[in-house]
């Protein structure tokens, strides 16, 4: 039992003098270098501040609409809003008639058309154009290609288009296209036989 009580006795011993040394650590201690060093820090230590420029005055803005165009007149705003659907208006004349029943040609694009031909038949010239296999008559006043495009001229060699598409706003707009005569190629020529 006295090999217990030492070891007990000694445990806590130990266990005071570390107690011990850390208050020892929380007492009063010499600020005195350490306020001194501040103080020669903060003395050696030169501020430099640049000067702040004065204010500019303000002098506020004042208007006279004597003579002057007024921005906001109620006329002006009403002849603006009027010449914008007068511009409207007139735009939106062209556009094209999807109550006409639609023509074996409106369902293949321009660039699947070809014209093939010319040819005059009872004083009008009429363009043979081939599509798909098939050769077909155009006369002027038929519509061909998918943008609603009307025959307007046949000459020769080539015949002119007046479509009807939309442009980025969405209105309808006339836009001119053709299609010119077609030379077709000649056959293959058979090479002599070795």
């Amino acid at each position: 039992m006295s090999a217990e009580r030492l070891l007990h006795g000694g445990a806590g011993f130990a266990l005071a003098a570390v107690c011990g040394l850390l208050l020892s650590g929380c007492g009063s201690s010499d600020e005195s270098e350490i306020r001194a060093w501040m103080k020669s820090v903060k003395d050696s230590t030169h501020v430099t501040a640049q000067p702040v420029q004065a204010a500019k005055e303000f002098t506020p803005f004042v208007y006279d609409s004597g003579g002057a165009v007024e921005p906001f007149d109620p006329q002006k705003i009403l002849m603006a809003v009027a010449r914008q659907q007068q511009a409207r208006a007139s735009a939106s004349a062209v556009k094209p008639d999807l109550e006409r029943r639609r023509e074996v040609l409106e369902g293949f694009p321009l660039d699947q058309i070809r014209m093939v031909g010319m040819m005059h038949q009872a004083g009008v010239n009429v363009a043979l154009v081939e599509t798909n296999g098939s050769t077909h008559m155009v006369k002027v006043g038929n519509y061909v290609g998918q943008n609603f495009g009307l025959v307007t001229r046949i000459s020769e060699t080539e015949m002119q288009l007046k479509e009807i598409v939309q442009d980025a706003a969405g209105e309808w707009v006339e836009r001119p296209a053709k299609l010119e005569l077609q030379e077709s190629a000649a056959a293959p020529q058979q090479g002599s036989k070795r």
